[in-house]
């Protein structure tokens, strides 16, 4: 269909280590578990509440898994884009379908950013284009704007 879009941009903890396994072809895929949350003040008694809501994330590419498992931790805290897909499969012991939407990060159009670091960001980009994953370590720039403004 012309004219349509499924992006997907979250910024979010990991509520647990990375999960990786082997698929039936011999490739890695990873799974994320990523919270982000919403907080607000209630009107009618001024208490804070805050949502949490958990994300499903996929990672495909073979290098960009590699990466997650070796830099990515239960807290850590991370930039996604990808697209929302949604699995269908049967539960072997009920025989009822199973949904699972799920953010894919596979493609041209994904990336997932390490944020948080020490003094560092990483970012680590999926181009299918050149099939590597790029990684980019760039020191934190701290401007304290106390220089006078000539102007």
């Amino acid at each position: 269909m012309a004219g349509s879009l499924n992006k997907v941009f979250l910024i979010g903890r990991l509520g647990a280590d990375p999960e990786i396994k082997q698929m039936v072809n011999g490739k890695s895929v990873a799974r994320l578990s990523l919270a982000t949350s919403q907080s607000w003040k209630d009107k009618s008694s001024g208490e804070k509440k805050e949502k949490t809501e958990w994300h499903r994330i996929v990672v495909f590419n073979e290098g960009l898994v590699n990466v997650v498992q070796q830099y990515l931790k239960k807290g850590a805290q991370i930039y996604v884009e990808g697209q929302l897909a949604t699995r269908k499969w049967k539960d072997e012991q009920t025989g009822q379908d199973k949904y699972s939407t799920e953010i894919v990060i596979q493609g041209y159009n994904s990336s997932l950013t390490m944020l948080g670091g020490s003094n560092s960001t990483a970012s680590i980009q999926n181009d299918m284009m050149q099939s590597s994953s790029n990684i980019q370590d760039s020191p934190v720039v701290i401007d304290d704007m106390d220089d006078e403004i000539p102007f």
